[in-house]
């Protein structure tokens, strides 16, 4: 049989239309479900409909949030450093100086205060002399004392701050957190995904056209364009990460698309990670006020003691407040401190500062992983539940090729 007549055979078939569409509609189909279920992976962010989580959807990522933060954690962040390396990062004099700046600019207003706690009459009463020593005495030690603080507290930071605990609590405040991390980072990725996957649904809706040529049962086109839709979905997704090392074949070398950007995506990654996630107003805040607040009330303690250890300020104090009233000042100053350092240590500009250092810090040691611990920054948001991401294209292959079935193939 010539060409021509194969054509003119086609042409006389009853249901020609419906053959020759059947490579359009798988890639079209394929496009929208694959570009669905990329959707559904991220998004929504917060739970939509009733009773959850039964009748309704929320993205797999935000769902799992806590999970998601979790292995960012364990797999990606505890290969690069410590929290300690981190922190060192953004340059802990300035730290420091920065606290002791804004903490000095109001150190009467600091001091009035926890005096009058004590003993507000006697305090209040005291020559101005006399309280203008306090204040001198205080603002001279500030800078020094803050120094030795602060390298204390990062010498000793892997025990004041749970960094899964840290990040896993600003992702339930902010369930888009996560999101803006996986999604921000892949963009580029699940980009890609979405647009192969109608070239890969054009070439089985070809291999699907030619099966029902020769097989021309009805049945089977449903069940063609079930199969086709599971496997489009396995292998634009396998493209994303496989193979994870360069594979050359002829002039031609492969590998999985996310992993060739590695340079491209640790820059972002770090940004990210410095701006949102490991700022220095988050982990102040843990440190001061998170789970192990206890123990860093103990430093504070035993560091800001000694500005009230001088023998002049000493014995200033014992006779304004006597013995117990002092001791209670110590106690006192501990548990204020945390409020007056978070204050500087939250400012945004300063974070911004700070973030940049980190980040330079970050994108470097994430572009040294090796492409098994590389492709962790994406790939759990597609491990878990994937099987969605699969059943998905199948159920939708089903439902595209019954319609097609119905309309096409009377």
């Amino acid at each position: 049989m010539g060409l021509g007549e194969f054509f003119a055979e086609l042409y006389a078939r009853p249901d020609f239309w419906g053959f020759v569409s059947i490579p359009v509609v798988a890639a079209v189909v394929t496009w929208a479900h694959v570009w669905m279920a990329i959707k559904m992976v991220f998004y929504p962010i917060h739970f939509v409909g009733v009773l959850p989580p039964y009748l309704g959807w929320q993205g797999v990522v935000p769902r799992k949030g806590r999970k998601m933060s979790t292995i960012l954690v364990d797999k990606t962040l505890a290969k690069i450093g410590t929290l300690s390396d981190f922190m060192r990062q953004m340059e802990p004099d300035k730290i420091s100086e920065q606290v002791s700046k804004v903490v000095a600019a109001r150190i009467e207003d600091y001091v009035d205060d926890l005096m009058g706690e004590q003993s507000p009459v006697l305090w209040a009463n005291l020559p101005r002399l006399i309280r203008n020593r306090v204040y001198n005495h205080a603002r001279a030690q500030l800078s020094r004392v803050m120094g030795e603080l602060m390298d204390d507290i990062i010498n000793n930071v892997e025990d004041l701050v749970d960094i899964r605990e840290m990040i896993g609590n600003q992702v339930e405040l902010d369930r888009g957190l996560v999101v803006r991390m996986f999604v921000e980072v892949g963009a580029k990725e699940l980009d890609f995904v979405v647009r192969i996957s109608f070239w890969i649904g054009l070439v089985f809706g070809l291999l699907q056209m030619v099966l029902f040529y020769f097989i021309p049962a009805h049945w089977l086109l449903p069940a063609y364009a079930a199969i086709l839709g599971f496997l489009t979905n396995w292998i634009a997704l396998s493209m994303v990460f496989r193979p994870l090392h360069p594979l050359k074949i002829g002039p031609w070398k492969f590998q999985g698309v996310f992993l060739t950007r590695q340079a491209e995506i640790a820059d972002k990654f770090a940004e990210l990670a410095a701006t949102e996630m490991l700022t220095i107003g988050a982990i102040t805040r843990e440190i001061l006020v998170g789970k192990h607040a206890g123990r860093t009330k103990i430093l504070i303690k035993r560091h800001l003691a000694p500005m009230l250890e001088s023998p002049v300020v000493r014995t200033t104090l014992q006779l304004a407040m006597g013995p117990d009233g002092y001791a209670g000042l110590k106690t006192s100053i501990a548990e204020k401190s945390p409020a007056m350092a978070l204050e500087p240590l939250e400012d945004v500009a300063f974070n911004k500062d700070r973030a940049k250092f980190l980040a330079r810090f970050l994108a470097a040691r994430t572009r040294l992983l090796s492409p098994e611990e590389f492709q962790d920054l994406l790939r759990p948001a597609f491990q878990e539940d994937e099987w969605i991401f699969f059943v998905l294209g199948a159920v939708t292959g089903f439902a595209a090729g019954s319609a097609q079935l119905a309309l096409g193939f009377q």
